[in-house]
């Protein structure tokens, strides 16, 4: 695989720590401005609806840039977001701070992946996005687990200044290590938001949105689920957190390799994979043992979902795939939002942390469903042009 993928690989890093971290310390950030758990949880729904305006907004922008630039100017961004949630002597100003930071998210993810894909055969493109997401799944096992723990020992802000100084890093590898790659001359911005009319691009949408919805219903609240639950220390947290993280690089690499060889059956069978994790993780969470064994399990299922997603999303924009990227990206983001705010309402309504979990697994479902649709429009176009 060209070198090219690990620059892009570390600004995924950089990306995913400061996106996750968050959880890991929601208790600490909710009681340094009084805010409830489910009004810090905001926090993280902010980020993602930032990253869902943000990635075609920017990627739209970008559109007449050539592909280096326009990733050097992401991490720029990215940094500058982080420095102000590090410094942030409000909530709002620290939702401003993660507001500022999305919106680089997407367009650095869209842009990557179509990069990515461009850098290697068509058979192995879902290996080379999946590599690149290496870098955010890596941020699961090392990045927020390190963040994390450093936020428990020297005060949560500490963290954000870290994340900003692996943004440093991760622009210094995009510009030695990716290639000058010129501007496709091929599509301009109209041609790009043509592939919006397709049906099967709001479908792999939709797939993306409900499928990760359902994992963010449970994973943003993970931190007092486990404490208050499963009844861990809040020093525990960080292991569990390298757990999950150990299940996410697992099922990124296998979710890349079996994508390549069948995309759709793949799918089909990740989502339901998640669908019973999250059911199973309702019951497990009671146990500690239990609960760190489908902690794994649910990182494993959840992220193997991510290059299939982002192939299906590709594949339905062929001709157009820059901005239909970073949308796909936006949709993997505003079902965060979604995940968090619907976990949030089920908290306050007195369901409980476990409840989390169910919700979620209905959500995945509903993905499921939604990729079984598409999919068999798929077969039924085969059948009415076959000879």
């Amino acid at each position: 695989m060209p070198i090219a993928l690990l620059a892009l690989a570390i600004g995924a890093f950089g990306i995913g720590t400061t996106e996750f971290v968050i959880m890991g310390l929601l208790p600490e950030v909710a009681a340094t401005y009084s805010v409830s758990i489910p009004t810090a949880g905001l926090l993280i729904s902010g980020y993602a609806l930032g990253v869902v305006v943000g990635a075609p907004l920017l990627t739209a922008i970008g559109s007449r840039w050539s592909r280096k630039p326009m990733l050097i100017g992401l991490m720029g961004l990215f940094v500058l977001g982080n420095v102000l949630c590090a410094i942030a002597p409000s909530y709002e100003l620290l939702l401003v701070g993660r507001i500022v930071t999305s919106l680089s998210h997407g367009a650095f993810f869209g842009v990557g992946s179509v990069v990515a894909a461009s850098l290697v055969a068509p058979a192995k493109q879902a290996s080379a996005i999946a590599l690149m997401f290496t870098g955010l799944t890596l941020a699961n096992v090392l990045g927020v687990p390190l963040g994390t723990a450093l936020g428990h020992a020297f005060g949560w802000r500490s963290a954000f200044w870290a994340v900003s100084a692996l943004g440093l890093v991760a622009m210094l590898g995009v510009l030695a290590l990716v290639p000058a790659i010129p501007k496709d001359t091929t599509t301009n911005l109209r041609h790009e938001l043509a592939v919006f009319r397709r049906p099967q691009v709001w479908l792999a949408l939709a797939m993306t949105t409900f499928g990760f919805a359902g994992i963010f219903t449970s994973f943003t609240y993970i931190a007092p689920m486990m404490t208050e639950v499963a009844g861990f220390s809040p020093g525990a947290v960080t292991w569990l957190l390298v757990l999950f993280g150990v299940g996410v690089v697992t099922g990124n690499l296998f979710g890349g390799k079996a994508a390549d060889k069948a995309l759709m059956p793949s799918l089909y069978g990740f989502l339901a994979a998640l669908a019973v994790v999250l059911l199973v993780f309702t019951f497990t969470a009671h146990s500690q043992v239990g609960a760190a064994i489908t902690i794994v399990l649910f990182g494993a299922a959840g992220f193997a979902t991510i290059s299939p997603l982002q192939i299906r999303a590709l594949a339905k924009a062929e001709g157009a795939p820059a901005l239909a990227s970073a949308a796909n990206i936006g949709a993997f983001n505003l079902a965060n939002a979604i995940g968090a705010w619907v976990g949030g309402l089920a908290i306050e309504h007195g369901l409980g942390y476990t409840s989390t979990n169910w919700i979620g697994a209905l959500l995945v479902l509903v993905g499921l469903g939604v990729a079984v649709y598409s999919g068999r429009l798929d077969r039924t176009k085969k059948l009415v042009h076959s000879p």
